[in-house]
Formats: structure tokens, C-alpha cells, sequence
């Protein structure tokens, strides 16, 4: 029997299929894949829930996943995160999206989906992490503006520039998300994790789960 997955993933893939033969434009086809995908995610684990039970808020966030030993031409593999609230549970879904390749929330793109009954979160823990890796390379810039000058005469002050504002950047605006811990976790226990917290869906749905949770 067809499901509501499986057509998405049929979309999907026709989608790709088009922009290979023209058929859509490029920024099209970027605006509809990210459509479709979060479509794809929530139709998983709408599968997963009980009768009665809905979704109240979500919240979808993608990170690069670049590798070292990958070249830099390559495009980098990405992580992407969707959170999902019921009224009796909180759902995570993890997937790697595959650069060229059509998600398909399975084992393809090793998807996987974890969960937190209401009832048993603990509380809500903030954290914060400053962008070393970027705030080095505004340092690398400027260091090499000054060092090179006399060879760098126009492009210095762009370099100089270019490079404060990563440092600033770095520093000003850290990577923020907040961790879901069940009572009584122990070492062995893993959070749910709800990245970009300053986004609106972020907001709403921490607002809504300290309430339904009572935290």
C-alpha cells in the first residue's frame, strides 16, 4: 500500500530528475527540495505517533558537515535536524543529507528518530560555543594583510576588514542550542538537542514545551 512517504519521496526524486533535464531552475528547485524535504521529515514521524496525538510546533535546522580529508571542491555533506512537539512527546529527527542525492529519511541517509515522553524531561539545560575555528581564520586575514602590505596595498584594508568582522562575529554571536534531559539521566543518556534557538520556531517551541512539560 502507498503511503504518504513514499509518494513524497517519488516527488523527490522526480524533482532532481527535473532540474537534471532543465525542466526547473535551479533556485526553483532549491526552494522546493527544502519544501518537500521538511514534508518528508514530518510525514516519518506524523507514522510514529498515536491515534489522538498531533503536532503542536517544530522546528528545522541544517548544518554543514565538512570533513578534512574531503576535498574542497567537494560539496560538504549536511546534517540536517527537525524537532517536533506533541502533546505527549517530543521527536527528533536526525538525517545526513548526501550532496546530488535525494533524501529519503531512512537507512539511505542514515536517519534516525529519537523521542521524549513529556513526563519524563527533566529540565532544559542552555549552551553556548564561540566560533574559535572562525574567529582564527579573521585572525589568519588581518595577520596576513599587515605581514604583506607593501604587496597587498588595495586589498589589504579589505582583508584587515573582511578579517574584524569574523573575529567579531565569532566572538559576538555564539553557537547557541539548548539540550532536553530526561529526569535522572545518566551517563549513558543522550539529549534531544534544539539548535539555532534564536529563530522564531525555536523560541515557540521551547515556550511551548516548558509549559507542557511544566518546567
Amino acid at each position: 500500500m502507498t503511503t504518504d512517504v513514499d509518494s513524497i519521496r517519488r516527488g523527490i526524486a522526480k524533482l532532481f530528475v527535473d532540474r537534471t533535464v532543465g525542466d526547473v531552475t535551479e533556485r526553483a528547485f532549491q526552494r522546493q527540495i527544502a519544501e518537500r524535504t521538511v514534508d518528508l521529515y514530518r510525514a516519518v514521524i506524523e507514522r510514529k505517533l498515536a491515534e489522538g496525538e498531533g503536532l503542536i510546533a517544530e522546528h528545522h535546522t541544517i548544518s554543514s558537515h565538512f570533513k578534512v580529508t574531503q576535498s574542497l571542491l567537494k560539496e560538504p555533506e549536511q546534517q540536517a535536524t527537525s524537532v517536533f512537539l506533541t502533546d505527549q512527546r517530543l521527536l527528533q529527527l536526525e538525517s545526513t543529507v548526501l550532496p546530488g542525492q535525494p533524501p529519503t529519511a531512512d537507512k539511505r541517509d542514515a536517519t534516525v528518530v529519537s523521542q521524549m515522553k513529556l513526563d519524563r524531561i527533566g529540565n532544559l539545560r542552555s549552551r553556548r560555543q564561540y566560533r574559535m575555528g572562525e574567529a582564527a581564520v579573521g585572525a589568519v586575514l588581518c595577520a596576513t594583510a599587515v605581514l604583506f602590505f607593501d604587496w597587498l596595498s588595495f586589498t589589504a584594508p579589505v582583508l584587515v576588514g573582511l578579517g574584524t568582522l569574523g573575529i567579531l562575529h565569532a566572538l559576538l554571536l555564539p553557537t547557541r542550542w539548548v539540550e532536553v534531559w530526561p529526569a535522572g539521566a545518566s551517563p549513558s543518556d543522550n539529549p534531544i538537542l534544539i539548535h539555532t534557538v534564536r529563530k522564531r520556531s525555536a523560541r515557540k517551541l521551547i515556550r511551548l514545551l516548558k509549559e507542557r512539560a511544566r518546567l
